[in-house]
């Protein structure tokens, strides 16, 4: 992803630009005073979140004794029996 630092003044007057920027997927870094205090970056679409969510369906398989070994996880994690 490409970037670019604005100042603030620069981001208040050049605004409309910048989303255009990062609607073209930049991402626009915001200073005050050479300190960066922003950042302006694309928003993942709704659906594209979505998709990913089922990506590795049907990819693995737990094993069957999986949950057999409860016990032991609480042990390492120090819970109650």
């Amino acid at each position: 992803m490409a970037s670019h630092t604005v100042g603030v003044h620069e981001a208040k007057t050049q605004f409309s630009r910048l989303l255009h920027d990062v609607e073209a997927g930049e991402e626009v870094l915001v200073t005050r005073g050479g300190t960066p205090v922003a950042r302006i970056v694309p928003v993942i679409p709704p659906n594209r979140i979505a998709a990913s969510r089922g990506m590795f369906a049907g990819r693995f398989r737990l094993p069957d004794d999986f949950e057999d070994d409860e016990d032991e996880l609480g042990d390492l994690f120090g819970l109650p029996r």
